[in-house]
């Protein structure tokens, strides 16, 4: 079984990004860290991934937009140590082909449906299709983009799986029963036996004590 963490970073505060990361060291499992729209935005935040050193580091920027501002964005990016950059897939072929073009080294990872929409917040945004088969046409064209990863729920795995052959990353992972704002989870054994190559895990490590939280998922992982 994988035993490879995305540690969400989801805060604007540097110092509480420094105790996540001295906190879930460790060497049972490959750990990474995700960095969001928050992190990246806040005063402090460019700067702190800029001098982080030996570190797998996700950037969850979700670039949305046309083909020129999205490459755009992947070359001011450029100077960052940075392993992964997300891109919904709904930019569209042509912007998630700009974007492969000239990310180098940087895996490009396109986000098919939103872990925090179900078939019915999917029907209010306008769209006729179910989650399962939506996010089966954005596999489809992440496929015909060359991407490096796929972002999709561990409830899609399966299928992914069957088109997409690369790397797949899973969010709405959780220990507890809490759910919070994610409507498609799973817990990180489920999503691994569906097949997902990466979790993402936020609050469930880092609200709380970090250290035995994480020794809570080893022993998880473990069982």
């Amino acid at each position: 079984m994988n035993k490879n963490i995305f540690i969400a970073c989801d805060t604007n505060n540097t110092s509480t990004v420094r105790k996540i990361i001295r906190c879930t060291s460790t060497k049972k499992l490959k750990i990474g860290y995700k960095f969001g729209l928050e992190f990246f935005n806040s005063k402090n935040g460019r700067s702190f991934i800029s001098k982080l050193n030996n570190k797998i580091i996700f950037a969850d920027l979700k670039l949305n937009d046309i083909p020129n501002t999205c490459a755009s964005t992947i070359k001011t990016l450029k100077d960052l140590k940075l392993n992964y950059i997300t891109i919904h897939i709904s930019s569209g072929l042509e912007a998630l082909k700009a974007v492969k073009k000239i990310s180098g080294k940087i895996k490009i990872v396109g986000v098919t449906t939103l872990t925090s929409l179900d078939n019915k917040s999917l029907k209010e945004i306008g769209h006729k299709r179910k989650v399962k088969n939506l996010v089966l046409y954005q596999t489809k064209l992440a496929s015909k983009a060359k991407l490096d990863a796929l972002v999709c729920s561990a409830h899609e795995v399966k299928i992914v799986k069957k088109i997409f052959k690369k790397e797949i990353i899973t969010p709405g992972i959780k220990l507890n029963d809490n759910t919070n704002d994610q409507k498609r989870t799973a817990s990180p054994k489920n999503a691994f036996k569906n097949g997902s190559d990466w979790l993402v895990i936020g609050r469930s490590i880092t609200k709380g004590n970090i250290k035995k939280n994480i020794q809570k998922l080893i022993d998880h992982l473990n069982k």
